[in-house]
């Protein structure tokens, strides 16, 4: 079977695509980029005794023969490398999220449109067990048309806020809005159904106590209210609560399903919960709960997130191979999840009035958008440059981020010591 080549921008979170590629028959990673030297010093280990080249430099990297690109660095920066990419001819898988601004969602869409390549999201949130059978069920019509759904990533990232900031004052986690990330949560809703979002009204958290220990300067969770265009309502809520949750529920004018929550001890977002009325209107209602099943599930039992990290990247190659059933989303999608939370802010800073979502497959549409630059980011907003909150921007001081690096020094000097041990030992099991 012919082998997709590969090369992954982001040595950190690109490492599940990386072991992907290492035990896929679609895909062979060829190349590895990364900023930090000790995180292609991970990577060296982990793929020991295959021919990959190493860069530092994506201008360098871009260069290299294969014929697609992971993008797993910042989260505020794949839309650029994602359009250099495509221009070059390489296929792009992007990690979330897909833009940052409205000027970056027009130039990607239109590069996609241009050059004909493939535009992969990596929304993997949607690829979970459950969700993914809610996907399957929506679209045989077992719940009927979509009325109201829920979406929740609660994510309480104190914790490993070093091993993912370094302690930089503006990484874009430190500068990002209550309502950027919010693919997670309102992702799976829009893949379920199909449904264009039309209209939002955000809100925001208020709580600056986690925020401030951790230099964040976003308001601490972040909720979309979306209209979708059938009339149906979505809730997504994402962002800092002190306990983490992910759970999903879609009401249907024949039913209603949702995955377990975690605290329930069932499987969580492997089980999926399924009340419905096979006769709209008789109220003759079924109730079934199952673990859902799929062919790959073996081959990806041992990748994150629910195993929804294999079939990101799965589809992803089999889409370049050509296979007509390889299920990714697409830009168009992509902005779908996307632009409710940037519009979600906008709505925010104006006192939580309602806010249309443009539809940026309409040309005349884009031509609106095209020199729109704001966002939360000095180096892209120029002077349309908006505050991290409703509030304002917080300043915090450099003991803060001086305490973060320190944590995040200390974790870096314990990895690079055991990938020296594991690199010493590989070549004494060689020798």
């Amino acid at each position: 079977m012919k082998k997709v080549r590969i090369g992954v921008m982001g040595a950190y979170r690109g490492g599940s695509m990386i072991n992907y590629c290492k035990e896929a028959q679609n895909a062979e990673v060829v190349a590895i980029c990364d900023k930090l030297p000790e995180a292609l010093e991970a990577q060296k280990v982990n793929t020991m005794g295959l021919d990959i080249a190493f860069y530092t430099n994506f201008d360098e990297f871009i260069q290299h023969d294969m014929d697609a690109v992971v993008l797993a660095n910042y989260a505020n920066e794949h839309a650029p490398f994602a359009i250099k990419a495509m221009k070059l001819g390489k296929h792009v898988f992007s990690e979330v999220l897909p833009v940052q601004t409205m000027k970056e969602a027009v130039e990607l869409i239109e590069t996609v449109e241009e050059t004909g390549m493939i535009y992969a999201y990596g929304e993997n949130y949607c690829y979970m067990p459950a969700p993914y059978e809610m996907r399957r069920l929506y679209k045989e019509g077992k719940i009927g048309e979509f009325e109201y759904g829920e979406g929740e990533y609660v994510h309480n990232c104190e914790s490993i806020w070093p091993g993912i900031t370094y302690g930089e004052p503006d990484h874009w986690r430190n500068n990002m809005y209550s309502t950027f990330y919010c693919t997670h949560s309102l992702g799976p809703i829009i893949h379920i159904t199909g449904l264009r979002p039309v209209s939002v009204v955000g809100f925001e958290g208020a709580d600056k106590v986690r925020k401030a220990r951790m230099g964040s300067k976003s308001g601490s969770f972040g909720i979309e209210m979306v209209t979708l265009e059938n009339g149906g309502i979505v809730k997504s809520i994402h962002g800092g609560l002190y306990e983490n949750s992910i759970w999903y529920s879609v009401y249907g004018s024949k039913g209603r399903m949702e995955c377990a929550r975690e605290d329930a001890d069932a499987g969580h977002i492997a089980r999926i919960y399924v009340r419905a009325d096979e006769n709209s209107g008789d109220y003759q209602e079924k109730f079934e709960n199952y673990e859902p099943t799929r062919a790959q599930d073996e081959q990806s039992k041992s990748f994150g997130h629910g195993n929804s990290d294999f079939y990101t990247m799965y589809n992803f190659a089999e889409k370049i191979l050509g296979n007509p059933e390889a299920d990714t989303i697409d830009v168009y999608e992509a902005m779908d999840m996307f632009l409710p939370g940037m519009f979600a802010y906008r709505s925010i800073l104006k006192g939580g009035i309602p806010m249309e979502i443009p539809n940026l497959r309409d040309k005349a549409v884009r031509e609106l958008w095209r020199n729109d630059t704001a966002c939360t980011d000095p180096k892209v907003a120029g002077d349309m440059l908006l505050p991290t909150s409703k509030d304002g921007t917080p300043e915090y001081g450099p003991e803060v981020y001086d305490r973060i690096r320190g944590l995040w020094e200390e974790e870096s000097r314990k990895r690079e010591e055991w990938n020296r041990q594991q690199l010493e030992k590989m070549k004494e099991e060689n020798n």
